[in-house]
């Protein structure tokens, strides 16, 4: 998934994410309740990350151990990453993919995205082999400015 152009269709955009987690839950003959199903799409309401404290007061009522046991889920079935840096949550725009877990994170605007790539997997690996390192998880998070922030700023 790219960074989105400043026009995107925004409920478009949510709506293919909570299909696309509904077929996947199914695959996995797990349950996509109305509160994992209501925290995923706080989660999609924009391309920025989203934390907990701020998922929770879009929520409302919920309490904190029913939001934290649904980010739970939605992590544990591949519908979400957490961003380590900011401690906050963004969609998974492939789930049921396995993912190495990269991230291009806009530091103007907050907007964020996963960046697939094997090569730059393989080299991590790579290089901690020749330390003598075995990498069993790996997240690589990358601060920069989106194509829109570039362009405000003049390129």
């Amino acid at each position: 998934m790219n960074f989105p152009p400043p026009h995107h269709d925004h409920h478009r955009c949510i709506a293919q994410a909570l299909a696309a987690a509904e077929e996947e839950c199914r695959r996995r003959g797990a349950r996509l309740t109305d509160i994992r199903r209501r925290v995923l799409e706080l989660v999609w309401r924009s391309h920025a990350p989203i934390g907990a404290y701020a998922l929770l007061e879009a929520l409302g009522k919920a309490a904190p151990p029913t939001v934290y046991r649904a980010l739970d889920f939605l992590l544990a079935h591949g519908l979400i990453h957490r961003i380590e840096k900011l401690n906050a949550f963004v969609g998974c725009a492939h789930p049921g993919h396995a993912q190495a877990g990269q991230f291009l994170l806009c530091r103007q605007c907050g907007a964020a995205t996963e960046l697939n790539d094997d090569d730059i997997e393989q080299a991590v690996r790579d290089a901690a082999g020749r330390m003598g390192f075995v990498v069993t998880a790996l997240t690589v998070e990358a601060e920069g400015l989106c194509p829109s922030c570039r362009a405000g700023e003049g390129g």
